[in-house]
């Protein structure tokens, strides 16, 4: 089987895509697997990186308006479209999977030109234009999230990497705090804040080293690597405060700690939930907010506590941050919340609902769309091309 992956330019679209592809693997080792991408994203290292092919086509950021009309124009959507259909011809495609992003546009529509079965998966709440335009070209559209708003969506969740899937926080979380120089015996807060690291959360974390020592919480902080070189120990009164530029495994980071402090992009919420560990989430206010919806249910289910980017403060942390953390009921009760949001099998399902499509398992209906329908679902609304 020969399956073309289209998830490039962020880390959001690039690890679950890479995620599914493990999974196909599994499933069948022989499965010929290309990821689409952009010579500037992310995807030209993490896609090597992960043993798997890249095949690049230019980038094409589209605009907030979309018409049948940008089927046909020229310039560099023509371009990219050829440039998509060459890769899909090359490796004959069975069936392309599309998780957003600039890429997968030209590979949705070179698909459809090509009666290529197409599988949509939209990791967030608010699906952006790319997944808009392959759910109204195909029937098979799977979610991240469980009240996404997408045409013929699914429920399946966000496939993530068997390092994180398959964890076992209590039977390694000795081993865990061991490997990052941690105490077995204290309560344990991890902070990060994405690839890059989150200015305000390593300030106000910083601000807060002496509030920490004086309860008895040790901390393991992701800063980013832009923010450090080296880690650093700030250690008071025999409570560890490690502070490292990066984590290359967050397996064991989830391991080592009892909360996770943290942004609420929609892989951080699918794999804290993964491995039912609780949130404090402080999310980004960007774009229409996505960040807030996607920790909204965690919220709800009692998995987490929410603060606003603005509202965190070393006064947070000492009234409403540490008192948790020291209490074990409340810890408890929130990782069992946290773990039943969770969906562990994403990756798997996923890959079994791929595979059955390109065999034709389940047929692909002619999917009719006209301008009224891309006027209908592509309105300027705001929202930008992800």
């Amino acid at each position: 089987m020969r399956v073309a992956l289209a998830g490039g330019g962020t880390a959001g679209h690039i690890e679950p895509a890479l995620s599914l592809a493990d999974a196909l693997r599994r499933i069948d080792p022989n499965t010929e697997i290309l990821c689409l991408g952009t010579e500037r994203g992310l995807e030209n290292r993490l896609v090597p990186m992960r043993g798997y092919e890249l095949g690049l086509i230019p980038a094409v950021p589209l605009p907030r308006k979309l018409t049948p009309r940008l089927l046909t124009v020229p310039g560099k959507l023509a371009g990219a479209l050829s440039a998509a259909g060459e890769q899909l011809d090359r490796i004959q495609a069975d069936v392309i999977v599309g998780f957003g992003g600039y890429v997968a546009t030209p590979g949705y529509l070179a698909a459809r030109r090509r009666r290529i079965p197409m599988v949509v998966h939209e990791a967030n709440p608010l699906p952006g234009l790319a997944n808009r335009l392959g759910a109204r070209l195909s029937p098979h559209v799977y979610t991240g999230h469980p009240h996404t708003q997408i045409r013929n969506g699914r429920f399946v969740g966000i496939p993530l990497r068997e390092q994180i899937s398959s964890l076992d926080r209590l039977a390694m979380g000795d081993k865990a705090r061991a490997y990052f120089g941690l105490r077995p015996d204290l309560p344990t807060l991890l902070i990060f804040g994405g690839s890059q690291g989150a200015q305000r959360i390593n300030e106000t974390a910083f601000s807060a080293v002496p509030a920490f020592a004086r309860a008895g919480v040790q901390v393991l902080h992701v800063v980013g690597p832009k923010n450090a070189d080296e880690p650093q120990d700030l250690t008071q009164d025999g409570v560890p405060y490690v502070a490292v530029p990066y984590v290359d495994r967050m397996d064991m980071a989830y391991a080592a700690a009892d909360v996770a402090m943290c942004r609420s992009g929609a892989m951080t919420c699918a794999e804290l939930t993964a491995v039912g560990l609780p949130g404090a989430f402080v999310p980004l206010a960007i774009g229409n907010g996505e960040q807030r919806l996607n920790a909204e249910p965690i919220v709800q289910a009692g998995g987490g506590v929410m603060i606003d980017n603005a509202d965190l403060s070393t006064d947070w942390i000492t009234g409403e941050l540490i008192p948790m953390l020291t209490d074990t009921d409340r810890i408890v009760s929130m990782s069992e919340a946290a773990a039943r949001m969770g969906r562990r099998d994403a990756d798997m399902e996923l890959a079994r609902e791929v595979m059955a499509i390109a065999r034709g398992d389940k047929p692909t209906p002619e999917m009719h769309v006209s301008e009224d329908d891309f006027d209908e679902e592509f309105q300027d609304d705001g929202k930008d091309a992800r």
